[in-house]
């Protein structure tokens, strides 16, 4: 979405809805852009026929709170706990059903779900996607995505003779270079014979092994450093058998500070057993012929950081494997937030569009048009599913509409699968309510601010 370059101005307010959309829930991004492109469709038609924008942008506020209140109406409660999560795991099912992993869709949503229980307070009911990092790495199959319990660096321990696996490692996280000083260049050095090179030479070594013993001394085992060092500096940590790992990001260093109890340590001189970090299992992993390798660092003493492990074929198999799962965690997530669902298949939308519809017939004011054309519009979202599904949507729609108003069944959706039964509440077809009553209300909010624009100035016109 950051990567599309769209000129027209309406489109842009469309890209930031869709944003908005995932940011708040971070799912049903299409289903919003749907229903927002429907609205201002509708919008048209009635511009055309002489209502006032803002005769119809009341109308549609009047719609949308029907809307959310019959969606809170059909919603119902969602059972689970944290040695139950099958519902969740059948929820993210639903989820990933659209995307690109769908033929592995159950060890994905099983990988997103424990994933979320693993950081969630169900006491709260809050979860810290900033402990969820979802990495990803070129090569091999899709089936080969793990969940790591802790963090994966994308590094690897500095010297290919260092120790490769460190159990109860002790780390010391480092801000500060880890190297011999250097001479600054506005600084002189006159070394006119070999015996002064060679003094300077283990003035510097003295001064390295000073900083190394600083670290052993206070037991550290492993050391991560945000700068790098020179090779002289990686061999003789190497013989001192201290392994490091070097060039690690800011923001990765911080969530290693979080998930291993260690405190970032800027100088040397403040490094003390206090402040380092620990780890069960520190372990170097290479994948199959190719010569990349990864760092694992598991069972955090801190907290629960883990991280989705992403493998795939190329590149953009990878992108958007991690997008898929992005979703399904946030799906996940708002279960926990709030456990309220609706069900899918667009037969939320029929029965807001069926409740709307009803709302109008008592507006005696102009506004009615607004609130059926904003119910016409709400049918865009099962239309776009059926036709996706290579059946007729105008008659199905109509089906489903007349099949919820006889049975009064507000769970009758589009039959996507072929199934046989359009009941989705049986087909176990649902989304978070939060979800759905977001989509409604900012898609709303966008046509309402178009509808009060009444002429786009385009820029370097006129110039």
């Amino acid at each position: 979405m950051d990567q599309m370059e769209v000129e027209h101005e309406i489109g842009k307010l469309m890209v930031e809805l869709s944003k908005s959309q995932d940011y708040e829930i971070g799912d049903g991004t299409t289903g919003v852009v749907v229903l927002a492109g429907a609205l201002l469709e509708q919008a048209e038609s009635l511009l055309d026929r002489g209502i006032h924008p803002l005769r119809i942008a009341e109308g549609y506020e009047m719609a949308s709170k029907v809307a959310t209140k019959e969606l809170a109406r059909i919603s119902e409660k969602f059972e689970f706990d944290a040695e139950n999560i099958e519902p969740l795991i059948q929820t993210c099912m639903t989820t990933l059903s659209s995307k690109i992993v769908n033929r592995c869709k159950r060890e994905m949503a099983e990988i997103c779900v424990k994933a979320v229980m693993a950081v969630a307070d169900l006491e709260r009911k809050d979860v810290n996607l900033d402990l969820i990092k979802v990495e990803g790495k070129v090569g091999g199959k899709l089936e080969d995505t793990m969940l790591v319990n802790g963090i994966v660096l994308d590094k690897d321990i500095s010297h290919p003779q260092m120790a490769k696996e460190i159990k109860d490692a002790k780390i010391a996280i480092l801000t500060c270079p880890f190297e011999p000083p250097k001479p600054k260049t506005k600084h002189k050095i006159e070394i006119d014979t070999a015996e002064k090179y060679e003094e300077l030479r283990q003035q510097e070594e003295k001064y390295f092994n000073d900083m190394v013993k600083q670290c052993k001394d206070c037991g550290a085992t492993l050391v991560i450093c945000q700068w790098g060092f020179d090779d002289e500096a990686n061999s003789m940590l190497m013989q001192q058998k201290l392994p490091a790992i070097r060039w690690v990001g800011g923001v990765e260093l911080e969530l290693l500070a979080i998930a291993t109890g260690g405190r970032i340590v800027p100088r040397f001189t403040e490094l003390t057993p206090e402040k380092l970090g620990s780890a069960g299992m520190v372990k170097e992993v290479s994948f199959g012929t190719t010569k990349e390798r990864m760092v694992i660092i598991e069972d955090c003493a801190a907290s629960k950081a883990v991280t989705v492990f992403v493998r795939g074929g190329n590149k953009m198999m990878v992108d958007e494997t991690k997008r898929s799962l992005h979703d399904a965690i946030c799906v996940a997530r708002n279960l926990v937030r709030s456990n309220n669902i609706v069900y899918g298949g667009g037969s939320a939308e029929v029965a807001c569009a069926i409740a709307v519809e009803e709302e109008a017939d008592k507006i005696p004011s102009v506004e009615q048009y607004a609130m059926r054309a904003f119910a016409d519009a709400l049918d865009a979202v099962p239309n776009a599913l059926a036709e996706n599904s290579g059946l007729p949507p105008i008659e199905s729609v109509a089906t489903i509409k007349a099949q919820q108003l006889k049975d009064k069944n507000p769970f009758l959706g589009v039959d996507c699968k072929e199934i046989g039964t359009n009941d989705m509440k049986s087909q176990g077809v649902f989304e978070t309510l939060i979800g759905k009553q977001q989509q409604i209300l900012l898609a709303t909010q966008v046509v309402k601010l178009i509808l009060k624009i009444d002429d786009v100035i385009l820029a370097g016109e006129g110039q």
